[in-house]
């Protein structure tokens, strides 16, 4: 009778196929509970509303349900000061990764954002990959995904 359990089970996991999960983290992450990491948290949770808006407006086009990004599947890929040494104006290039139902990658999308006080503008938009849903989400799916990058 075990042998039989460990043999579905075993069929299963073999002939099935899995859903590929794009959310490995490569970007740097400082000491935990460190001041940078704490800085860093704050920056992404000042930011994510505008990060929201941005994947709402794009996705909206394409999915009937609206993804969300979470600040650990956001990759900071440059953070540039604008102007002289401690002139407040930056330009911010994120990743991110947005997901639907549970943590079911849509795709990936690159945002550059304008920063200065009181001043968060979006420059750029690119969609960089759409990643294809599981079976049981297609029912979500709109239209297929463009590649053009919206500004």
């Amino acid at each position: 009778m075990k042998r039989m359990i460990y043999i579905a089970v075993f069929s299963t996991l073999f002939f099935f196929p899995t859903i590929p999960c794009h959310a490995e983290q490569t970007y740097y992450q400082p000491a935990e509970k460190s001041k940078e990491e704490l800085m860093m948290d704050l920056f992404l949770s000042l930011l994510s509303p505008h990060i929201d808006q941005t994947v709402f407006n794009y996705y909206s086009d394409f999915l009937l349900k609206s993804p969300m990004v979470y600040p650990y599947q956001i990759d900071i890929t440059s953070m540039n000061r604008i102007g002289e040494y401690r002139s407040f104006e930056f330009l911010v290039t994120l990743e991110v990764t947005p997901v639907v139902g549970p943590h079911i990658s849509v795709g990936k999308d690159q945002l550059i954002f304008y920063i200065s006080p009181g001043i968060v503008k979006l420059k750029k938009f690119k969609h960089l990959e759409t990643y294809e849903l599981p079976p049981r989400w297609q029912h979500i799916i709109k239209k297929k995904i463009s590649m053009s990058p919206l500004s």
